[in-house]
């Protein structure tokens, strides 16, 4: 069983800058793609960042494009998610998400596998 384990989130303020973390177990980290969703209160969750098994291919939502960066160390078994210029918009619980194999559609929160408990990000402006 894939058990997925986020940290990092806190209380900042806008332009300021969070690390999130994502520490994986139960399966070979290498095995898994793996994301990034996001849900704000009363909103669906949705799609911010993917890597590919072994890092060479991300993809993010257009919305944190050129201010969040999607990394992976395989060795250490972990996830990040780097969150730059942050704004009050970037306000939500987010979970890392996993999957055996790349997603066809990795916006779409049912193709993928695995969950974390997620971790409140709240960005005051």
């Amino acid at each position: 069983q894939v058990q997925l384990v986020e940290s990092g989130g806190g209380l900042v303020q806008a332009g300021a800058s969070l690390r999130l973390s994502c520490a994986a177990s139960g399966r070979t980290f290498s095995s898994l793609a793996m994301g990034w969703f996001r849900q704000a209160p009363g909103k669906e969750r949705v799609f911010v960042a993917a890597i590919s098994r072994f890092g060479i291919n991300s993809e993010y939502a257009d919305s944190v494009k050129g201010r969040f960066i999607i990394s992976r160390d395989n060795m250490k078994n972990t996830l990040v998610l780097q969150m730059n210029s942050l704004k009050p918009e970037d306000t939500a619980v987010y979970y890392c998400a996993g999957n055996p194999t790349r997603p066809g559609s990795a916006s779409n929160p049912t193709q993928w596998s695995y969950w974390g408990q997620g971790t409140q990000v709240t960005v005051s402006s």
